[in-house]
């Protein structure tokens, strides 16, 4: 039997901006519910979620971590998050198997930006949200500033069951209005003594109290009859009523902790354990097909990989939540991704670097596993016959890319290896190796996330890594028509090379006309895989170039637009007729004809007017008001065409299309202009022509760079 049933298990994500106490709180759970007998802390670099050696280094959290207590009869997993937006997807991950968000707020910075981004996501999955109001010893705290700031940002949701009544230096007792009763702490911190409320505080006291059963009861009609008929709720029906408003997304529950000084945090979990919802009383999954899984122990097993972890001399980690039946040790069972059955050997529960064997895991539980071969985070794993996929993690676009390289020759393979390893263990990276720009790209989150990336390479992998800017994937294309002949000759003893061709080069457009003056025997249509066509006309009358010579003809062209003449990027939206030319009877070869079809295009292209192409990207930056003049000048400075404001919550949203070419190095720049206030998203939009004085000096670049090689 396992320990604890479904509704025995509660899974908390731990949330809010960088430094805003996160690990530093889950330190207090642990140490409350006896799990540690010693408090760690980030200056000491012996916490038990911040145990990575780059975490320790940095002194913040860059991954989430899984923590587990017991508290009271109930098992709380716990999730914490890093704070920066450069690791977003971590905290995604989390907040896709918790069950309840408890968002951290600085009593001495108030709403910080990390704080807007992450409210996004649990807004997004309707994550039930506690706010945990922090460092209140600071002498610099606020709480009522802080609590203004949270119902502008959040909404009139916010309800204060707790309040400071001595915040800063000072700060040892808190004001409960839910249980009407002062909590007073030692200088050590830990179990408070309960205390009636002063006098001098009742009236305040009594109007939040009153502010929050009028909160609680306008979510439920049957508690707000009871309120009508006797002007009360009992504390058992403000919890129930707290309960039900927390699943509903309509109650965000604020308390008073100093987590640094264990001040607050065994009442957070008694209200976890009385007042949270487990995940069996959350809206079931759904399916890819919009199927719904009931969270039910008894029902068929279905485990979901939210995270993977590379173990060293271990291998793959995989994190999951069991979100039907009841996983065993020794279990197998079917990857609906891959379709490959797997056998779960071991099964474990988590406390930062150190896993706990058990041997089996209900409905709505955390845990881990090892060495699944074929599974990969955002996989769902079921019974056999099941046919079961759950809805994936949809994970942040990336904002930023670099190119990279090794500083020493013969490691590309292994450079290759552990970038197929980071990736595997981090959604939000892409790699992509690019044939066009001859560059492998990584594509990231920001400045922060590619410093990670390059620790882990370096420290990890033993490589020696270089960043570099990436080409840009500009096309080529004409504006005008232009005719061109060219005789490829070859003599070099025996049978020679020998093939002329004449063709027509002109821009395509869609549903434009049949090439005039010209007797066409034949069209072919390429769609190119970089975008735009290739239309391509056979215009040979009385046999002067053989047809099984054509295809070598188009082959060379196709060759050519591979490697445009401008500056070698691929041509697109070109047509071409081949209406002339000549061949001999003995010397004429599939390999002349190709060779005189790139020659005639490549010539033809430089007399057609050629126009260089560059990828315009549409881009969103969210920022505070005061922000959008800085910001509005440095896109000045990048070639933007700004298209409007909006507004989205309290940020103004300014819209802009961008070169992509200009977009080198924004994120770090954005950062610098807003302190991090500000963020940005991108997306390709279309290609657009390159200011001439642009062009000449790009193709004169690749001309010269030609030129070179050939010396």
């Amino acid at each position: 039997m396992p320990e604890f049933d479904t509704a025995h298990v509660k899974n908390i994500a731990l949330l809010g901006h960088s430094g805003s106490g996160k690990t530093t709180l889950a330190e207090c759970m642990l140490f409350e519910a006896g799990l540690i007998n010693r408090r760690g802390s980030i200056e000491e670099k012996n916490t038990v979620a911040d145990y990575t050696e780059l975490e320790q280094e940095r002194g913040n959290s860059i991954y989430s971590k899984l923590l587990h207590t017991r508290w009271r009869g109930f098992k709380i997993n716990i999730l914490d998050t890093p704070g920066y937006d450069d690791f977003s997807g971590e905290v995604i991950s989390a907040l896709r198997v918790a069950d309840t968000g408890i968002m951290l707020l600085n009593a001495a910075m108030g709403v910080e930006v990390g704080t807007d981004i992450i409210w996004e996501y649990t807004d997004k999955f309707k994550t039930p949200m506690i706010f945990a109001v922090n460092q209140l010893d600071n002498g610099q705290a606020d709480f009522d500033k802080t609590i203004r700031e949270a119902k502008t940002h959040f909404g009139a949701n916010v309800a204060v069951v707790q309040y400071p009544l001595n915040q800063g230096l000072g700060f040892n007792a808190i004001v409960d209005v839910l249980n009407m009763v002062l909590y007073q702490y030692s200088t050590e911190g830990g179990k408070p003594e309960k205390l009636p409320i002063p006098d001098s505080e009742k009236e305040k006291a009594e109007t939040l109290h009153k502010e929050l059963i009028e909160a609680i009861a306008s979510n439920d009609e049957t508690l707000m009859e009871k309120y009508f008929d006797k002007g009360e709720l009992t504390e058992d029906e403000m919890k129930q009523g707290l309960h039900l408003s927390m699943i509903q997304h309509d109650i965000f529950p604020v308390f008073c902790i100093s987590a640094k000084r264990n001040m607050g945090a065994g009442r957070i979990m008694g209200f976890i354990d009385n007042v949270c919802p487990p995940a069996n009383e959350m809206a079931p999954q759904k399916t890819v097909d919009d199927r719904i899984i009931p969270c039910d122990a008894t029902a068929p097993v279905c485990i979901f990989v939210y995270k993977t972890v590379s173990e060293p001399h271990i291998g793959d980690l995989s994190f999951f939540k069991v979100y039907s039946g009841t996983v065993k040790a020794g279990m197998e069972l079917v990857n609906e991704n891959t379709n490959v059955a797997e056998k779960l050997n071991q099964l474990f529960v988590v406390e930062g670097n150190k896993r706990v064997p058990v041997t089996e895991l209900v409905a709505g539980d955390i845990g881990a596993t090892l060495k699944l071969k074929n599974t990969h985070t955002n996989n769902t794993l079921h019974e056999k016959g099941k046919q079961v996929e759950l809805v994936p993690i949809v994970f942040p676009s990336p904002v930023m890319s670099v190119a990279i390289s090794n500083t020493r020759k013969g490691e590309e393979e292994k450079l290759a290896n552990a970038l197929h390893q980071l990736k595997e263990e981090d959604p939000t990276l892409q790699v992509e190796v690019s044939s066009e720009l001859k560059q492998t790209l990584l594509h990231c989150q920001g400045d922060m996330h590619l410093a990670v990336i390059k620790w882990k390479l370096e420290h990890l992998y033993k490589l020696d890594v270089q960043f570099n800017k990436p080409r840009i994937p500009y096309r080529e294309t004409i504006r005008k028509s232009a005719d061109a002949t060219y005789r490829h000759k070859k003599q070099s003893g025996g049978a020679g090379q020998f093939g002329e061709v004449t063709l027509r080069i002109e821009p395509w457009y869609d549903g434009m006309p049949d090439p005039s003056g010209l007797n066409i025997r034949g069209r072919e249509e390429h769609v190119l895989n970089w975008g735009g066509k290739l239309v391509y006309f056979n215009c040979i009358v009385g046999g002067v170039i053989d047809q099984r010579f054509l295809p070598s003809i188009l082959k060379g062209v196709m060759e050519k637009m591979v490697e445009g003449p401008l500056t070698g990027s691929y041509v697109r939206d070109i047509r071409v007729s081949v209406y002339d030319g000549k061949m001999h009877p003995v010397d004429s070869n599939d390999m002349a004809f190709k060779t005189a079809g790139i020659m005639a295009f490549k010539d033809a292209f430089q007399h057609a007017d050629p126009l260089l192409l560059e990828p315009i990207y549409y881009l969103t930056v969210s920022c505070p008001d005061e922000l959008t003049g800085n910001i509005m000048g440095d896109l000045q400075t990048r070639r933007a065409m700004v298209e409007g404001f909006d507004t989205e919550g309290h940020f103004t949203v300014i819209k802009a299309k961008v070169p992509l070419a200009e977009m080198y190095g924004y994120a770090s720049t954005l950062r610098s202009l807003t302190q991090g206030r500000a963020r940005f998203k991108i997306k390709f939009n279309e290609y657009v022509a390159v200011p001439f004085d642009l062009q000449k000096k790009l193709a004169d670049a690749y001309k010269k760079e030609a030129e070179l090689i050939e010396a």
